[in-house]
Parts: C-alpha cells; sequence; structure tokens
C-alpha cells in the first residue's frame, strides 16, 4: 500500500470516529488559548485545565496578567511541571503583547514565534485553533503515530510536519492534528500499541509482525 492510500484511509477512519474535534484547551480568548499552550508543555491538558480555571479568574487579558505579577502567577500554576520558567514567561510575553503588539495577541507565526515561551508547536496551535489559519502542529502524539503508519522517516518533529503537510489537504490540517491526537491517546499509546495493535495500525499494516521502535522527537 502507498503512503498516499494510507494517508486516505487514515483520515476516513478519524473523521468516523472524531468528527467533532473540540479544543482540548479551556478558553475564552486567544490571550486564554496563547497562555494555556504555554502552559500545555511537559504537562496534561486535564493539569492545565485545572489551573487555569482558577488563574484565567484572576486574570483574563495581558494587563490583569502583568498586574498579577511572576510571583502570583507561579501561586496559581505552581502543580504544573517547568512552573517556575513558565511564570516568568507568562508574565513576560503579556508584558511584550502590551508595549509592542497594542494589546492585541499577534497572528503571524514569526510574531508569536518571537515571545517568550511559545515556539513553532505552540505558534502553530493558537494559529490553527485561535485564527483558523492552516497549520500542523506536532506533538509526540502526532510525531509517534505519523512513524508507526509509515507517513515519515523524520528523526524530529519539523520534518514529520512538513512530510504530513505534503500528505494531506491543506483544509484538513487543523482538524486532523487534533484527531490524531486523541486517537494516539485513546487507541494507540506510547505503551499500548507498538504498531501492531490498535485498527488502524492493523488496516494499514495486516502483515506486520514486528512493532515500530519510534524515534523520539
Amino acid at each position: 500500500m502507498r503512503k498516499q492510500e494510507r494517508a486516505k484511509i487514515i483520515l476516513h477512519r478519524l473523521e468516523k470516529l472524531y468528527p467533532i474535534t473540540p479544543i482540548p484547551l479551556n478558553h475564552n480568548s486567544k490571550f486564554e488559548l496563547l497562555v494555556a499552550v504555554v502552559l500545555s508543555a511537559q504537562s496534561t491538558d486535564k493539569k492545565v485545565n485545572e489551573v487555569t480555571s482558577n488563574l484565567f479568574n484572576a486574570a483574563s487579558s495581558p494587563k490583569d496578567m502583568v498586574k498579577l505579577g511572576i510571583n502570583k502567577i507561579y501561586l496559581y500554576i505552581n502543580k504544573l511541571g517547568l512552573a517556575n520558567n513558565k511564570a516568568k514567561n507568562i508574565y513576560n510575553l503579556s508584558k511584550i503583547i502590551i508595549e509592542e503588539f497594542n494589546n492585541e495577541i499577534p497572528n503571524t507565526f514569526e510574531s508569536l514565534e518571537s515571545l517568550p515561551g511559545v515556539g513553532h508547536k505552540t505558534a502553530s496551535v493558537v494559529m490553527a485553533q485561535g485564527f483558523k489559519v492552516p497549520a500542523f502542529p506536532v506533538d509526540t502524539h502526532i510525531h509517534r503515530l505519523s512513524q508507526r503508519w509509515k507517513l515519515t522517516s523524520g528523526k524530529n518533529v519539523i520534518q514529520t510536519e512538513k512530510d504530513l503537510k505534503k500528505l494531506f489537504p491543506k483544509s484538513k490540517w487543523n482538524k486532523l492534528h487534533l484527531q490524531i491526537i486523541f486517537y494516539g491517546r485513546e487507541h494507540c499509546t506510547a505503551r499500548g500499541c507498538d504498531g501492531t495493535v490498535c485498527i488502524i495500525c492493523r488496516e494499514l499494516f495486516p502483515t506486520r509482525k514486528k512493532g515500530i521502535v519510534c524515534i523520539k522527537p
């Protein structure tokens, strides 16, 4: 089976499984989305939603976040990994948004990636989910499944993103990246499937005998 054929099957199966793709991180504005995505690094969405519930009640805008200050931001998020750095980044990016972007969330990859704590993946999530601009954020779930499904030979998320963008229609990127994440969490987990167990793996590679050793991003 050719790579393009596998891509079509994956699109079809994921659309049936996940016709609706709610954004996993709770937010009521682009600013809250940006903060939540920054907080999600090395943390689960569930844990992020727990801390942002109180954080956003206290500060839901850049101005409020700056008024809150680094120490108080830390108190709200200290259950998360890397809380010290995240508190500083949230304070500093809030200050920059006020001073350099007229209190508006920047709407380009370049501008977003200039903010503290915002890398390409974070910027891609905000562009896709906040501004509805086609993007394909690649996290560990997507990287792992892309290897298992032989959609990429990329040793890092940058190459995986490039390969996936070539394979799938641009109009599908924003929804598809969430569908793959949901599937990776529910069916094709790091320990629960080695490329031979889950429904899609078995359909794509019915004769596969050995599991796939995925290269970590």
